[in-house]
């Protein structure tokens, strides 16, 4: 959710409200496997979940209607535990890299008749 490719306000809101509900509904599932092995959430790797869910989620949405007992899938969610890392201290920093070129701020075809002025300026 680093970049929100919305332009109102409204489809902002909405935006950010539909990575809220998908964040949520994968810590749901991560819940959901993490009661039969009785372990915490949180001990559960949120990233291997998230990586789970996008190659087999169809499956998984499946298997939400099935009995407790045939969860299979809703295992392989919670099959990575985040390791004990004491003491671990990273920094809050950016590491993305600035693009060559500049963020396009008009409308494309407005840019497009500006570039074919240019070039024919240049070229007369």
């Amino acid at each position: 959710m680093d970049i929100l490719r919305c332009q109102t306000p409204e489809m902002v809101e909405k935006e950010i409200a539909v990575h809220l509900l998908a964040y949520n509904l994968l810590r749901a599932l991560l819940l959901d496997a993490s009661r039969p092995d009785a372990l915490a959430p949180r001990t559960l790797s949120f990233k291997a979940a998230l990586q789970t869910l996008l190659a087999h989620g169809a499956q998984l949405w499946q298997e939400r209607t099935d009995p407790p007992r045939d969860r299979r899938a809703a295992r392989t969610v919670g099959g990575e535990l985040v390791g004990d890392r004491p003491g671990r201290c990273e920094p809050r920093a950016i590491k993305r890299r600035p693009k060559p070129r500049p963020l396009l701020k008009q409308p494309r075809a407005e840019a497009r008749r500006r570039l074919l002025r240019r070039q024919r300026a240049r070229a007369a």
